[in-house]
């Protein structure tokens, strides 16, 4: 069952640079406790470099970042740290691990004992639709998709109140890709974390986000949803992006004598 308590997130004047190029302009922004914000726009944008900022994989230029009433600084990082779920494209995986032992290295490190590993484990295994049987598996014996179900598991092992996932599912054929993201839509409606999630596609953006965030050169160009982005377009640009994401059947039918 989940029980961590709900955390937002909020991002004030945050900026980031490396080596004099800004990767990151001055940034203001807030995901409410129990939603999901999708971060789309093209490559380069400053959507990853966003998300590895919340996580305190590396430290802003300028700014301050909260997780939920707290400010994230080197005091409070690894306490932080912990009431947030990671998940990156394939999972991550340490190859050299099992997939159980891939989930639970945190939890073993935190000094959990084998029958609180083991129901959440069982929890989890529910909740993410893997056989267990593959669980004693290395990464390489596993698909793509069940990679990024494993990795799924693992950035859910300690309950945390904020799931930050940074282009999950880019590297899955289309099917599976489907399946996953109609099962994280139901994961998202029955556990109720603060999702952040970056992603290159607006299809995906618009059906698993409440609101989208379109970037361009560090700069969140605008925020709001599907129909506010292609309706009430705040710039050009806007326009441009979402036209450039039509279905390759649209594309045809333009090309068609």
């Amino acid at each position: 069952m989940e029980t961590e308590q709900a955390a937002g997130i909020a991002l004030r004047g945050v900026r980031k640079s490396y080596g004099g190029t800004a990767a990151l302009e001055s940034t203001d922004l807030d995901v409410p406790p129990h939603r999901c914000l999708a971060l789309i726009g093209p490559s380069g944008c400053g959507k990853s470099t966003l998300l590895r900022l919340v996580v305190g994989l590396i430290g802003p230029d300028a700014g301050d970042i909260q997780i939920g009433p707290t400010r994230l600084e080197f005091a409070t990082r690894r306490a932080l740290r912990l009431r947030m779920g990671y998940v990156i494209q394939e999972g991550g995986l340490f190859p050299h691990l099992t997939a159980r032992e891939n989930v639970i290295i945190v939890a073993r490190d935190l000094g959990w004992d084998d029958d609180r590993i083991g129901a959440r484990i069982g929890d989890l295994l529910e909740l993410t639709g893997i056989e267990p049987s593959l669980l004693a598996r290395y990464p390489a014996q596993l698909s793509g998709g069940q990679r990024q179900r494993v990795g799924l598991m693992r950035a859910l092992m300690l309950d945390p109140a904020v799931l930050l996932m940074d282009e999950p599912l880019g590297a899955l054929d289309p099917m599976i890709r489907s399946r996953l993201q109609e099962d994280l839509r139901r994961l998202f409606a029955r556990l109720r974390k603060t999702v952040l999630l970056v992603t290159h596609d607006m299809g995906e953006a618009s059906y698993l986000g409440d609101e989208i965030a379109l970037m361009r050169a560090g700069r969140i160009v605008q925020r709001g949803t599907r129909a506010d982005l292609l309706e009430r377009p705040a710039d050009p640009f806007v326009t441009e992006f979402i036209r450039a994401q039509r279905p390759l059947d649209n594309v045809a039918e333009r090309r068609a004598p």
